[in-house]
């Protein structure tokens, strides 16, 4: 078993109030659950800003290809976003001993 917990900081472009914020990162969010649902993800830092977030990530797989794979192709998503601007990604890895 192969486990991660990854966090993106991101900037939100279009915010202009924590009400805009809100909506965009639940929209963020659910899109995120919907499209991945072995991750689980949630606002962990900046709540009080209202262009900044931090989301965490945590994934678990039976292969450490497919959870580099899965991590990079979140990353990537976001990366496209024209909504959001990704200004940091830290990934932690956890690997069961053998």
């Amino acid at each position: 078993m192969y486990a991660a917990a990854m966090r993106l900081d991101l900037r939100i472009r279009d915010a202009h109030s924590l009400k805009d914020k809100r909506r965009h990162l639940k929209s963020l969010l659910a899109e995120l659950r919907n499209d991945f649902p072995a991750v689980g993800v949630a606002e962990v830092d900046y709540q009080d800003l209202w262009q900044r977030t931090a989301i965490g990530l945590a994934a678990v797989a039976g292969q450490f290809g497919y959870l580099q794979r899965l991590l990079h192709t979140i990353e990537t998503k976001l990366r496209a976003s024209s909504s959001f601007e990704l200004l940091e990604v830290a990934t932690s890895y956890l690997e069961r001993p053998e």
